[in-house]
């Protein structure tokens, strides 16, 4: 069953520029510099959005002199993806058991 935090998670990536945001950090450490490069966002926008993203626990930080670089938390994104592989597996035994409630 979905928790309140794997909710809240959801609502956080399902923002179409922070998945792209975490699709570009899955890949490597970026500064956000990089990032306004890859993703053609506004400085400003970027930022709010990686405020959201470390603050749901998404991402962290790395200082790296002036530069700040960001960093995807892979083990929020397994804690997801475990949520969803437990919710697919429910959906499938039931689908194989013919579990069906009876209308009154």
């Amino acid at each position: 069953m979905m928790t309140s935090v794997d909710t809240e998670l959801i609502r956080v990536l399902a923002d179409p520029l922070r998945l792209q945001i975490v699709t570009l950090l899955a890949r490597e450490t970026l500064c956000t510099t990089h990032l306004v490069e890859e993703t053609g966002a506004r400085q400003t926008n970027l930022s709010n959005h990686l405020r959201v993203l470390r603050e749901a626990g998404v991402v962290e930080t790395e200082p790296c002199g002036r530069f700040t670089y960001y960093k995807v938390r892979p083990d929020v994104i397994e804690t997801l993806a475990g949520s969803f592989a437990e919710l697919a597996a429910t959906a499938r035994a039931t689908a194989e058991a013919d579990v069906k409630r009876a209308c009154p």
